[in-house]
């Protein structure tokens, strides 16, 4: 499926398409970026394994964190499994690039990513980052969901690799994505 515009007017779709393929394919995991928390209350009920992956606390600004501590109380009283950390993508290779002005390795497989669109990106690095964090089963596809700034408007069907072996990750299906980048 392909969305005419991207961005969180998709969400709603979205979930649904991605519970839907995940219980055609028997996936019982879904990971979703959702940095408030709004996006990952919408797999509550689903049947499937749900994990959160938000930003890092200082994306916004130093010690910032984006989710409120009631929201994240809320969905890990759901079973919801939260995951607050470094973007596989970014980290100390961002950190270079804001202080001396280059490029580097990660940030080119980022934006490599992006010529799919940014929820591809997104999707790809959350699978990763569940999966080095322990959230996910090791060797087993799970859908990622992610989108262009709020919301979701990307869906992936994904075999993550840890980040040590992060290029034996396969994206396996797109679900729905938008056709604009």
């Amino acid at each position: 499926m392909l969305w005419d515009k991207k961005g969180p007017s998709n969400t709603d779709a979205t979930v649904e398409l991605a519970v839907k393929r995940a219980k055609e394919l028997g996936i019982r995991y879904i990971v979703v970026a959702s940095n408030t928390g709004a996006t990952a209350e919408k797999f509550l009920d689903k049947g499937l394994e749900v994990v959160c992956v938000t930003h890092h606390v200082g994306y916004k600004g130093p010690g910032i964190d984006e989710m409120e501590q009631a929201m994240r109380e809320r969905l890990q009283a759901r079973g919801v499994k939260v995951l607050t950390t470094t973007h596989l993508l970014a980290g100390v290779n961002r950190a270079l690039r804001y202080k001396y002005q280059g490029i580097y390795p990660s940030e080119i497989i980022a934006y490599t990513l992006r010529m799919l669109g940014q929820g591809v990106k997104v999707c790809v690095e959350i699978a990763c980052m569940a999966l080095d964090a322990g959230l996910i089963p090791y060797g087993e596809e799970i859908v990622a969901v992610g989108g262009t700034g709020r919301g979701a408007d990307t869906a992936c069907i994904i075999s993550p690799a840890h980040s040590n072996a992060f290029f034996d990750s396969r994206v396996k299906e797109i679900i729905c994505r938008p056709r604009e980048n």
